[in-house]
């Protein structure tokens, strides 16, 4: 069963910017989420898929992703995501042997830069690079939806 582990890191500075070999254009969607499980859609540039995650277990959870056509990924972003399609650059980088990823995003979470490893184990020990800021792996602040329901939030405080 496919399992991804992940550790998600703050951003300290800005010398990231200077390690990255290449970047992908990402727009998403969450289609369904049920207590810790979730199904999104997402365009990498022009490739659609579909992914379906599992609850968390420590650092890992299942997690199985699938090609799907272009249009029907542009169909679900429109009409089954609630308006709530993200926008991003993600930042490819290799440091110490691994592959880490810096999401910047655009439009309602525009400024939010989030850096993650995905790891072959759990207990892998890491090198971190001088960029990094603090770990917040399992921090609910973090997660995409809550980001999205406190931007919302505040945007309505402030129109208020």
């Amino acid at each position: 069963m496919p399992k991804e582990i992940e550790r998600k890191f703050l951003i300290a500075n800005d010398d990231w910017r200077k390690a990255v070999t290449h970047r992908v254009q990402i727009r998403d969607g969450l289609v369904a989420a049920c207590e810790g499980r979730k199904i999104r859609v997402r365009f990498y540039d022009q490739r659609a898929t579909i992914t379906v995650k599992g609850r968390r277990n420590g650092l890992s959870r299942d997690e199985f992703e699938y090609d799907i056509p272009p249009a029907d990924a542009e169909a679900m972003l429109r009409d089954h995501c609630g308006g709530d399609v993200l926008e991003k650059t993600r930042h490819h980088i290799h440091h110490a042997g691994l592959d880490w990823v810096i999401d910047e995003y655009f439009g309602i979470l525009a400024g939010v830069l989030i850096a993650e490893v995905e790891l072959p184990f759990e207990d892998m020990p890491i090198q971190p690079p001088d960029w990094l800021g603090r770990e917040v792996t399992g921090d609910d602040r973090y997660r995409k939806i809550n980001m999205l329901i406190d931007r919302r939030n505040a945007l309505a405080a402030e129109s208020a």
